[in-house]
């Protein structure tokens, strides 16, 4: 009997040990800074990867409630994902027909849309130049393996019409530019699998943009101008989305685009400042 009560306080005891500890115990885990900020999400060329990547950043340095999300990819990929109902708070394009696109599908108001910076076309090579390309010419020759972006991504459309522009010059011929496409490996998705594949070796040049290559050493890639009066200026567009939950974010994060903060961050990287 003894040995019984003593097995009763004991189980006693412990009951209410468990039951203090589960009052005492948290309802819930504590929110990180993380999950208490707000989310602004943009999409944007590919081409300004690295240039939006350190607008994030210094933004979100000086807005610490805010965390930006960024989705790069070819514009016209971009614009079909909008077209699709995709979330997304900004858009910015790398020409105007895709952000064009966006308006069509009610996700821009065309209003908003600006242009608020500029590119041009550079030929690539990998370092070692197998194809010995010195100058636009040398892309015409049949030793030349090329790979361009895709023909609806919006540096291939601006490529088309640089071969088209070079096709009038007399020293290149006026079948400058179907040559140069009879040498063409490969049409990707967006400029910087073609600047990937000429690194790699992948093929002997490519066309990008100048800010493609701003800031890689001669050893990484080589490069060849194209002249001013068959290259073309290309125009990049920005604008809120419509539905947009955070739209005064939106628009606070594109007025630090256009600061003078913001288009030197663009400058840096190779972009062309608007004229």
């Amino acid at each position: 009997m003894k040995q019984r009560t003593i097995i009763l306080i004991i189980i006693t005891l412990l009951l209410v040990t468990a039951c203090s500890q589960k009052d005492n115990a948290p309802t819930s885990a504590p929110q990180t800074e993380s999950d208490q900020r707000e989310t602004l999400t943009i999409f944007a060329a590919a081409s300004l990867t690295e240039a939006f990547s350190e607008l994030g950043e210094l933004y979100e340095a000086e807005h610490p409630n805010v965390r930006v999300m960024f989705n790069f990819a070819g514009s016209q990929r971009l614009a079909q994902q909008l077209a699709h109902g995709a979330p997304a708070d900004i858009f910015a394009s790398a020409n105007q027909l895709q952000m064009l696109g966006a308006v069509d599908a009610e996700r821009v108001d065309p209003e908003d849309m600006e242009m608020f910076i500029g590119n041009q076309l550079v030929i690539v090579y990998p370092p070692d130049n197998p194809g010995y390309v010195r100058r636009p010419l040398d892309l015409s020759y049949p030793i030349v393996d090329l790979v361009l972006a895709a023909e609806e991504v919006p540096a291939g459309q601006y490529t088309m019409k640089f071969l088209g522009n070079a096709s009038q010059d007399g020293a290149l011929g006026s079948d400058y530019k179907s040559k140069v496409l009879e040498n063409v490996v490969s049409y990707e998705e967006n400029v910087r699998a073609v600047l990937s594949k000429v690194q790699l070796g992948e093929a002997d040049a490519g066309i990008v943009y100048e800010s493609d290559i701003s800031n890689l050493s001669p050893l990484q890639i080589g490069s060849v101008e194209i002249p001013s009066p068959f290259n073309i200026y290309a125009n990049y567009y920005i604008a809120p989305v419509t539905d947009s939950t955070r739209s005064e974010l939106a628009e606070d994060f594109i007025s630090f685009v256009f600061s003078t903060e913001g288009q030197d961050i663009l400058i840096k990287y190779g972009f062309l400042p608007l004229f």
